[in-house]
């Protein structure tokens, strides 16, 4: 690809499945990797409940290095239908596309190691696809020091650069992550505790299904305070100072089994909302405000419980943003700065040694 301009736009993918195993988010928008991002449309394709199952043990259990390498090419495929399902959703031409931005699946995340890794493979995804395709994210920031995570901060900068400082961006994925943006360039980034993957689990423990639909069994339970207090102190976690980054399964120890499923459910619930409000001790300033995004948006409980215990708490949606499809949004970003070999990561973010360009790019247009 020639010499690109910083001002340069580019029709970009982003492809973003994430802790929670539920499926792949598809996102189109026009972006100059910088402070321009337009979305244009977006698309969600479920795993199949076997998949989800083999990903399941492949993120938790040493499985055969075979099943591995035939979960990833399953995977991958998956992934191309999705951008095929995009381009059609958006009547958009394959060829116009300049690049995907492929997060994979991630199946360990290890930053005390420096290991990390994300399912996927880009050069099928190209072949499946015809268009370029940036991926691996993470490892290069990890081979730089960093904890490989979280990779939306400086995204996050760019969307709320004209909402008052200090404020607090928190996505509430299967882990809780957010980023908070001071005055001028000041930036801090990491995750920050259990996010929904824990109460996702015991939905599919309770009833049998991938989540708790609007909280229905949480909001029919009670949160045992005695019961909080307990897990919330196994949460070293929460301790540890910014940046850093967690795998969903670093908060396994987390235990409501003596609890009804409803109040096992509100318990989870709190557990959430009270380690994203332990986390803010961590922060340089008390955000003014606090804008929330993923899955926990769509969470009632959560929302209310996050409204009574920390400042101004407002869903991106408020702002025009699209709180389930801003990750994958994120990846297609992220892609277009890896063409114009622009960072993606920061000391202040990851706790790399120094900014960092990720991602493996195939050929290019």
């Amino acid at each position: 690809m020639a010499t690109l301009k910083a001002t340069d736009k580019f029709l970009a993918i982003g492809l973003m499945s994430g802790t929670s195993l539920d499926g792949i988010d598809a996102a189109l928008i026009e972006t100059d990797g910088q402070d321009y991002v337009h979305f244009i449309g977006s698309t969600y394709v479920e795993y199949p409940e076997d998949m989800r199952r083999e990903l399941s043990a492949a993120a938790r259990l040493d499985i055969p290095f075979k099943s591995y390498l035939r979960l990833e090419k399953k995977l991958t495929e998956l992934h191309a239908e999705a951008v095929q399902d995009l381009l059609e959703h958006t009547e958009t031409d394959a060829k116009d596309i300049a690049v995907i931005g492929f997060h994979g699946q991630t199946v360990r995340h290890m930053p005390e190691e420096g290991i990390t890794c994300q399912m996927g493979d880009v050069n099928r995804l190209f072949v499946l696809t015809g268009i370029a395709v940036a991926g691996d994210f993470r490892r290069a920031d990890m081979a730089a020091g960093g904890q490989g995570a979280p990779l939306a901060a400086l995204y996050h900068k760019a969307l709320f650069k004209k909402v008052q400082k200090p404020t607090l961006i928190v996505n509430i994925g299967g882990v809780s992550n957010g980023t908070w943006l001071g005055s001028g360039d000041a930036i801090l980034a990491g995750d920050f505790g259990p996010g929904c993957g824990l109460l996702d689990s015991h939905a599919q423990k309770h009833l049998n299904a991938a989540y708790d639909k609007d909280d229905k069994m949480a909001l029919s339970g009670q949160v045992n305070e005695s019961v909080l207090a307990q897990n919330m102190a196994k949460l070293s976690f929460l301790k540890e100072p910014l940046p850093k980054s967690a795998d969903r399964y670093d908060f396994a120890g987390v235990d409501v089994s003596m609890l009804s499923p409803a109040d096992g459910a509100a318990t989870l619930s709190a557990l959430t909302v009270e380690s994203l409000k332990e986390s803010l001790k961590l922060l340089p300033l008390e955000p003014k405000s606090v804008w929330v995004t993923g899955g926990g948006v769509y969470h009632p409980l959560m929302m209310r419980m996050l409204k009574e215990r920390l400042p101004e708490v407002n869903s991106v949606e408020e702002l025009g943003l699209r709180p389930d499809i801003l990750e994958a949004e994120c990846f297609a970003w992220l892609a277009v700065r890896r063409l114009k070999n622009l960072p993606i990561t920061l000391p202040e973010t990851t706790a790399c040694q120094k900014q960092t360009i990720g991602g493996i790019l195939t050929a290019c247009k």
